[in-house]
Order: structure tokens, then C-alpha cells, then sequence
């Protein structure tokens, strides 16, 4: 029987990813900050990435669906015998590291070091790794854009955009991704790469945030506003508290293409997501997860 560790077993991507191993006939060790009680096939662990429990000497595969720079650090400094590792990380490598935003820029330079020292451990040991970066998640109430663009437009009852925001998305569900790692699992064409993860389906900024209001109850209205309006509304937000968690150089990427090519996945493990169709509860956390 196959044996797989699972980083992140409880988060938007690694729940759907255990009931695919479990299904599969593998046996998982998966890790999470909360307790969880065991079931057939499956054992957890409670601990986090600095403040590891004591993991198993040897497994088939690991698959780290939670912070890359953590996991790379915690495998960099394991003894585990391990042939096969899977790890996301983001599109956000190349998106932000240009970005005036220097906290953005530091979130890229930690992906890109992260997926460096993944790589470079995997090679030392003989092992195969593959990462994988996607776009904007969603489908399990758990990402930080989508969610947060519900979550404020039900609470005010519409949701404002800069008049222009029509730079192109392609947003891809948790669960799809979930089946790009389990797929890459058993796909020798995936050694050593790194993929872009896009979702089906690549519509505007606008187009986006208008199918995710559209899918709730009743549907908020959405508000496009002139630049300066906008941006006077957004400053005046924050200094009430009640920021949006959109900072100046998030705003300006409304406007900007940021797709990515789907057709390496597609190619070496069958990579098909879902196009874009929102509904209300894709951005209710799942009581499984909490």
C-alpha cells in the first residue's frame, strides 16, 4: 500500500486531496494544527511546519498543499526517505515580483527561493518533484480574494471597482487543483517541472467580480467608479478600519493581464479545470475544514 504525508491535509486544496488518496487505496499521514480523529487509512498528526511532530522515516510521496517556504525549509532539514514530492506555490512568483508593493515583492522572493530549495533537496536525494503554481483560488470559502470580494459585498450590499478593471483572470477551483497533484502522483512526464495552474476559463477583472455577486442572495450591486473616486473611497475605508485588504498596487493589477498557459498540464497530466460558475456556498468555508 502506498503511504503519502500530506502538508496543509486540512486546508482548501489538501481536504479534497485526502479523499482522493483515500479513495485511490493509498495510506495517509496528514498534519494539521488541530486534532483530528483518525480514520481507516488515514492518521493525523498535530503539529505545524516550525513545530514538527515526529513524521515517518519513509513514505511514497509527500504532497505540500500550505506555505511553500515553510515546507522547503522543514524538507530541506529532514532526514525522510521520500522518492516523490508534490508542492504548491503560486503564480504570484512572477506576478508580484515586480511590484511596487514591497511586501508583495517579499511574497515573491519567498515562493521563488522556496521552489528553489524544493528542487535543489529533491535532486540531492534522487528524488522527483514537481511544483505547482495556480491563479486565483476559490471553491472553498478559504482564499483571501474571492471570499473577501463576497464576504464585503454582502456586508454592504454592493461592491466598488475602479472604472477599467478589465485586465484578464482565469480563476481555478480548489478541487481542480486538488486533481492536479493526486494526477501528478503517478505521471513520470511531471519530474522536475513546474506548472502554472489556471483555471478553464480566462474573463475580465470586471467580469469575474460581477459572477461572483451575481451567484449570491439577494445579488449586490456592482459600482464602477471613476479612479480618483475610487481610490478616495478606498483610502477613506481604511482610515475607518474597514479596509478591503486591497493595497494601491493590487488595484493597478485590476487592469492587467495576468493569464498563464495551460497547455503544459494539459499535456503531461491531463490538466482540465472547470470554467468559471460561482456559487454562494463556494464561498462558505466547509465545516470540515475549520
Amino acid at each position: 500500500m502506498r503511504h503519502a504525508l500530506v502538508f496543509g491535509a486540512t486546508g482548501q486544496i489538501g481536504f479534497p486531496l485526502l479523499g482522493m488518496l483515500l479513495g485511490d487505496g493509498w495510506r495517509v499521514t496528514a498534519l494539521s494544527r488541530g486534532m483530528h480523529t483518525d480514520e481507516p487509512g488515514l492518521h493525523w498528526l498535530r503539529g505545524e511546519l516550525d513545530a514538527m511532530p515526529a513524521v515517518p522515516a519513509r513514505v511514497d510521496a509527500i504532497f505540500s498543499c500550505g506555505p511553500l517556504d515553510g515546507f522547503a525549509q522543514w524538507f530541506a532539514g529532514s532526514a525522510i526517505e521520500c522518492p516523490r514530492v508534490i508542492a504548491f506555490g503560486s503564480t504570484s512568483v512572477e506576478v508580484k515580483r515586480g511590484s511596487a508593493d514591497a511586501a508583495e515583492r517579499d511574497v515573491a522572493r519567498r515562493l521563488r527561493e522556496g521552489e528553489e530549495l524544493v528542487l535543489s533537496t529533491a535532486h540531492k536525494r534522487d528524488a522527483a518533484a514537481t511544483l505547482l503554481r495556480p491563479t486565483l483560488i476559490y471553491g472553498a470559502g478559504r482564499d483571501a480574494t474571492l471570499t473577501r470580494i463576497a464576504q464585503l459585498a454582502q456586508r454592504w450590499g454592493y461592491f466598488p471597482l475602479p472604472r477599467g478593471a478589465n485586465g484578464l483572470r482565469q480563476p481555478v477551483h480548489a478541487d481542480d487543483l486538488a486533481s492536479a497533484a493526486f494526477a501528478c502522483a503517478s505521471q513520470a512526464a511531471t519530474h522536475g517541472r513546474t506548472y502554472a495552474l489556471p483555471g478553464g476559463e480566462t474573463l475580465s477583472y470586471r467580469d469575474m467580480v460581477a459572477r461572483v455577486l451575481a451567484s449570491l442572495t439577494p445579488p449586490p450591486k456592482l459600482v464602477e467608479l471613476p479612479s480618483p473616486l475610487f481610490s478616495a473611497a478606498l483610502f477613506a475605508a481604511q482610515l475607518s478600519g474597514r479596509g478591503t485588504g486591497l493595497g494601491e498596487a493590487a488595484v493597478r493589477r485590476m487592469r492587467s493581464d495576468l493569464t498563464f498557459d495551460i497547455a503544459p498540464a494539459q499535456r503531461d497530466f491531463g490538466y482540465a479545470p472547470r470554467r468559471f460558475h460561482p456559487r454562494a456556498q463556494m464561498f462558505q468555508p466547509r465545516p470540515e475544514e475549520s
